[in-house]
């Protein structure tokens, strides 16, 4: 335990990490395989934390996951993807990474439609309940105010009444309202509400609506929202109070399919992190993964939060060391 105090305060990052948890743990609800969820607990265990342990939320059909007793609270336990029966009373922080995921267990084995709906239904519901019966400790962040930040028309006014500039939005089913529109802006782009599982469904330009049947607008609704020039996006990781973020600088209107573009470390201002402190806030989010972009005058405008978004592939690309940032956020957000 010392030689791995020392070895971190030699690299620089000398935190009281074993003084500050003692003998609490620190649970990762995620999916089996999650890149994020395995590079943070190797990180732990690097420093010689082993009291990280994940649950793969994707895993819970087939096997005996799960039990909660009405009557006996000592009773309740879920079980690891390290295989351990874990109290949830002995857990002092839940990082909530990924849990919207189906059951991999439903869909190797044959049933019907309803079938698989009912399995991953009550998967998810159990482990819902369970977790806010018996869970006491810290939230990374809590499971409501994470359903509620990912509402992208939520967060635009939010962040408008925290002082940001956001696009001009408009969401709609009507052609006659995005035609106006985009008379209205030099330039529009569209972009989905909530997106769907599969492949990413990119930022496009809508340079001319009247090309596009009235039906196709009709389906659903979609955001619409006036183009912001520049060519310098901002990804900001927030985790608690710290701030890391890099500058990516590219002609694409959205940066996530080509990363072959200079993208630099660059420092958040004071002024722009008080503002971000201030919308995390609002949104009861501990942490969370901001887009922005610069304009040419050097504006900075807000256009989405992700709470909880990729950051570990900006670390090879920027030398910030994001995953060890991230660990040392987790081994102090015990309260």
């Amino acid at each position: 335990m010392l030689t791995a105090l020392s070895n971190r305060e030699r690299a620089g990052h000398s935190l009281p990490i074993f003084a500050i948890l003692g003998a609490h743990l620190i649970l990762i609800i995620s999916v089996q395989g999650d890149l994020h969820a395995l590079a943070i607990q190797q990180a732990l265990r690097n420093r010689g934390y082993k009291k990280c342990y994940t649950f793969e939320c994707d895993m819970i059909a087939g096997r005996e996951t799960l039990r909660w007793k009405s009557w006996d609270r000592m009773g309740t336990r879920i079980l690891t993807a390290e295989g351990q029966a874990l109290p949830l009373s002995d857990v002092a922080v839940i990082w909530w990474r990924r849990i919207r995921a189906d059951q991999q267990a439903a869909t190797a084995v044959p049933m019907s439609d309803h079938q698989r709906d009912i399995v991953n239904n009550d998967c998810r519901g159990a482990l819902a309940g369970i977790l806010a019966s018996e869970f006491a400790g810290d939230w990374i962040s809590p499971p409501g105010a994470t359903d509620r930040a990912a509402d992208k028309v939520f967060q635009l006014t939010v962040a408008r009444q925290c002082g940001f500039r956001v696009p001009r939005t408009l969401v709609t089913q009507s052609r006659k309202d995005v035609i106006a529109f985009a008379q209205e802006e030099k330039r529009i782009v569209v972009k989905p509400v909530v997106g769907a599982k599969g492949p990413l469904l990119f930022t496009q330009f809508l340079d001319d609506p009247t090309l596009v049947p009235e039906r196709s607008f009709a389906t659903s609704p979609a955001i619409y929202q006036e183009y912001i020039e520049g060519v310098h996006h901002i990804r900001l990781n927030c985790f608690g109070d710290k701030m890391y973020a890099a500058l990516i600088r590219t002609d694409d209107l959205d940066w996530r399919p080509n990363l072959d573009v200079p993208i630099y470390k660059w420092p958040v201002p004071e002024s722009l992190a008080s503002r971000v402190r201030q919308v995390l806030a609002c949104l009861n989010l501990r942490m969370g993964i901001i887009d922005l972009k610069l304009t040419p005058e050097g504006e900075e405008v807000w256009l989405e939060v992700n709470p909880q978004g990729q950051f570990l592939f900006l670390e090879p690309l920027t030398g910030e060391p994001l995953t060890e940032h991230f660990a040392d956020f987790l081994l102090t957000s015990s309260r």
